[in-house]
């Protein structure tokens, strides 16, 4: 396609192939509703906006809405526990035609393998999906990752076309001390965009973490949080995940005067979640229903991100930009009528009509390393009326709190207390079968019987068990060996629920149904198991997280994340 065929076509000399005839068209330049135009697309571009268009294929949209494909600014594709395939194939029948997607969960089992994997697989999908090189490989140095990723190894990554920018820096108290490790990263990132991870930064703090460059944050949480940002020039990136879930309390931020600095992302979207309730769909809806004008959601949607990101002719429908556009039938309800997708159509009057190209397979090595293991060690020593310290899980966050209470200990060691519902937690390292293993004690999670394993666990993804005795934990650990990865049930010794994620431990082969299907067997037997947790596996992936308040644990040990340091579990010691 040449620039003269685009002018051409823009002119009406030659006919575009596709025209979209009598469109009422969102217009995030005006911010008004165009009526009854016309959209013309030249291979991958729009030429034309106006009347009068010809086209090989004409669509008659009267009574329809047009508006740019949706953005999601800040999403783990890892998190949707699918390949990237599936994943853009559940997003994209929700009218999302960009992601920024940061891989830094497969980057910490895998290194640049695995970000390698994640630019290889988004050539095959029908979405763009543009990455961000990840700022944190290790999260911490309070657990072991699969890889360690230095300046010097993500540098080549900007110059890859896909990658816009600098994963979220997750590592706040690293900018503040100037680790020199960390402002190395931000140097390397210089004039890229470097994306932010602050949560409840304020005042001095924030002024310094904001002038080490870093303009975004998806991690605010409430409207004087968010408000400060704003007023100090950062991006607000409203987010609504599976466990995080911030649309209702900052929605009533957005005005005509702000707007252009907030954007919506899914930061970590589970398949139930992406199937049942939807993507940046379901935020639209969600905004409009609060009061945000239509228009403006929409924009926020889209095209706001775009400019963020530098994305230069994408989020909006306007001559020269990319042929990345939504068909709707209602506004309110964001019905979704028709997906096009660089010109071509990936959803035609509601029905999937995208074909995947044959790819040749990308081999990852297998992720899942642990030691021998025996039921003695998970075993801690202890006497009887001796004070711990205890994980206190707070229902629907990631968050915890501290309980110090007795043990309940046998034999001289400390066994789960199922009446106080003080359980056995266990962190076992899987990149280099190394000898570590984190033991505590959980609350919250309610077990009556067996155990519960996994081997998603944020940021390292250690393999990490909760359960009520030594055999069953054991159990459904070395079933996620087995499986190369994945979340596993044990009760009497036996294995009774498994779903693999042999994609780095993390993802799997599946398609995304039957992924949603296996895991909502899953949570059903937890909860026949005693669990009033909503999603017991989601749950236990954030207690190894040692950046998230306020006690954690990781293969190296207890971690109480507001000293920034270890503690003992037992009290005194």
């Amino acid at each position: 396609m040449s620039l003269g065929e685009i002018i051409d076509a823009s002119l009406g000399k030659i006919p575009a192939e596709i025209v979209i005839k009598n469109v009422d068209l969102l217009n995030f330049f005006t911010g008004n509703i165009d009526k009854g135009v016309d959209i013309a697309i030249y291979k991958d571009t729009i030429v034309g906006i106006g009347s009068d268009y010809k086209g090989d294929r004409e669509i008659d949209a009267t009574g329809k809405y047009a508006t740019a494909g949706f953005m999601d600014a800040h999403v783990h594709i890892e998190s949707s526990m699918v390949s990237v395939y599936e994943y853009a194939y559940a997003v994209v029948k929700k009218g999302t035609t960009s992601v920024v997607a940061d891989p830094h969960e497969i980057a910490n089992v895998l290194g640049l393998d695995g970000i390698r994997y994640m630019l290889y697989s988004a050539k095959y999908t029908p979405i763009n999906i543009f990455l961000m090189a990840p700022s944190c490989v290790p999260a911490t140095s309070f657990e072991t990752s699969g890889a360690v990723l230095r300046a010097f190894d993500i540098h080549p990554l900007f110059s890859e076309k896909w990658v816009v920018g600098l994963g979220e820096m997750m590592n706040f108290p690293g900018v503040l001390s100037k680790d020199p490790m960390v402002l190395d990263k931000i140097s390397i990132a210089s004039g890229k965009v470097i994306d932010g991870h602050a949560p409840g930064l304020s005042g001095k703090e924030l002024n310094a973490y904001i002038s080490a460059g870093i303009y975004s944050d998806h991690e605010t949480t409430s409207q004087e949080e968010a408000m400060e940002k704003l007023s100090k020039g950062m991006n607000i990136m409203i987010r609504e995940g599976t466990a995080t879930k911030d649309l209702d309390s900052l929605i009533s931020i957005v005005n005509e005067k702000n707007h252009e600095h907030i954007m919506f992302c899914t930061d970590d979207r589970h398949p139930h979640d992406l199937i049942k309730e939807g993507h940046i769909d379901n935020m639209i809806r969600r905004a409009i229903k609060a009061g945000v004008d239509p228009v403006l959601a929409y924009k926020i949607a889209s095209y706001t991100g775009a400019k963020y990101f530098g994305l230069n002719g994408i989020g909006a429908i306007a001559p020269g930009f990319k042929a990345d556009l939504l068909l709707l039938n209602d506004l309110e309800s964001v019905e979704i009528d028709t997906v096009i997708k660089s010109g071509r159509m990936v959803i035609d009057e509601g029905e999937f009509v995208y074909k995947q190209p044959v790819k040749i397979p990308f081999e990852l090595r297998g992720s899942v390393n642990i030691r021998w293991l025996s039921e003695d060690d998970f075993k801690i020593p202890c006497s009887p009326g001796q004070k711990v310290r205890i994980i206190n899980v707070i229902p629907g966050q990631i968050v915890t709190e501290e309980i110090i209470n007795t043990a309940k200990v046998e034999n001289g060691v400390i066994v789960s207390d199922i009446e106080r519902d003080y359980l056995l937690i266990a962190v076992v390292e899987r990149h280099r079968a190394s000898e570590n293993i984190g033991l505590g004690l959980i609350h919250g999670f309610g077990l009556k019987r067996g155990a519960i394993a996994s081997s998603v666990a944020h940021d390292s993804h250690n393999i990490i068990a909760v359960g009520t005795n030594f055999e069953d934990i054991l159990r459904a650990i070395i079933r996620i060996k087995g499986g190369q990865g994945g979340f596993s049930i044990a009760e009497n010794g036996e294995i009774t629920g498994n779903l693999p994620l042999p994609i780095a431990g993390l993802m799997s082969d599946l398609p995304i149904e039957e992924v949603d299907k296996k895991m909502q067997e899953l949570v059903a037997m937890t909860a026949e198991m005693g669990s009033a947790i909503a999603d017991p596996f989601m749950q236990l992936g954030f207690m190894a997280l040692p950046v998230i308040p306020k006690l954690k644990i990781t293969d190296k040990g207890l971690f109480d994340v507001s000293k920034f340091d270890f503690v003992d579990l037992k009290i005194g010691e």
